[in-house]
């Protein structure tokens, strides 16, 4: 029997990818130390749907302890790799960049050791936009850059380099995909969407970093999942961008929310951030001619489908610490 593993799989991404895949039949070994990054209800709520899957095994793991990763390997007939296990967030790496060197280093190391020796067919890891800096837009694959501020960028550009290292010399498939600030129901409560929508849902003030036209593209997960599962098949070894190729301001996002929750929000500006980016934009070229994808909801649909799920969940997401 095939299986896929998928690490991280109680986060926001992890939860919508093992889910479409178990849907699908398809049988997933799931990874998660169950950290306290952020509230760990929602990681609680997440596993507590997966479980549900007689296709689906559950092992609380550290992916930095080598040996007890090597037990899950040797016991299962593992595949495919989808790696979104990590310390995330740049404000938080600038607090414990040891932590981040831990999880995003020394796990993907062990991931990719444990790859070769088990000659694992496909692996996906999961980059992100800050590698890029303060490049100009958009973003294109082409066009690294090593001048990257944030602690937390720097150790997703090294799972890179570190996974073209391993193709290099074991001829691994591995596919890089640097996602695009990533929203949708069920989603990471220490992001802006998940905020904005409650805090604003019970009348209290958001923050807003700057003057608000930063802009940013923003990706809904179902789009994110449906790129993820179509790279399983692909060889050799890419970088590729996922993300949503219009880019909008925090100002037209704040809007949006309030339309969609038929609420007025209380904004507090505050200084600007210099580990911010002040826009994001991916040149999505390659993704559409390698895996004939294309985002397609918009951020209107995207926000809409959110709000519903928080209005459904308003017990949930109030007993949820921001």
């Amino acid at each position: 029997m095939n299986e896929i593993l998928i690490t991280g799989v109680s986060g926001f991404i992890g939860f919508h990818t093992a889910k479409k895949l178990l849907e699908n039949g398809k049988h997933v070994i799931g990874i998660d130390n169950m950290n306290n990054s952020y509230d760990i209800t929602l990681k609680e709520y997440r596993l507590a749907k997966l479980i549900q899957f007689s296709n689906f095994n559950f092992n609380k793991q550290d992916i930095s302890d080598f040996e007890e990763l090597k037990k899950i390997f040797s016991k299962n007939k593992i595949t495919k790799i989808i790696h979104l296990a990590g310390k995330a967030g740049v404000r938080k790496s600038v607090e414990e960049p040891q932590e981040y060197i831990k999880s995003n280093i020394l796990g993907i190391v062990n991931l990719l050791e444990l790859s070769k020796d088990f000659k694992i067919d496909n692996f996906i890891n999961a980059s992100s936009s800050s590698v890029y800096a303060k490049n100009e837009i958009p973003f294109s694959e082409n066009n690294r850059i090593s001048k990257i501020s944030s602690p937390y960028g720097v150790t997703k550009r090294i799972t890179e380099l570190f996974t073209y290292s391993y193709h290099k010399i074991y001829k691994l498939n591995i596919i890089n995909f640097c996602f695009f600030t990533v929203y949708g129901s069920i989603g990471r409560p220490d992001m802006s969407i998940f905020k904005f929508i409650k805090l604003i849902d019970n009348n209290e003030p958001i923050h807003i970093f700057g003057n608000g036209e930063q802009t940013r593209s923003f990706t809904f997960i179902d789009d994110i999942v449906k790129g993820i599962i179509k790279a399983l098949e692909l060889t050799d070894f890419e970088t590729i961008n996922l993300g949503n190729d219009k880019r909008y301001s925090l100002n037209y996002l704040i809007k949006t929310i309030e339309k969609g929750l038929n609420k007025k929000a209380k904004i507090i500006f505050e200084k600007t951030n210099n580990l911010d980016m002040l826009d994001t934009l991916p040149d999505i070229q390659k993704a559409n001619k390698l895996l004939n994808w294309k985002p397609k909801i918009d951020l209107n649909e995207g926000i809409l489908k959110t709000i519903n799920w928080h209005i459904e969940n308003r017990k949930l997401v109030n007993n949820i610490i921001l």
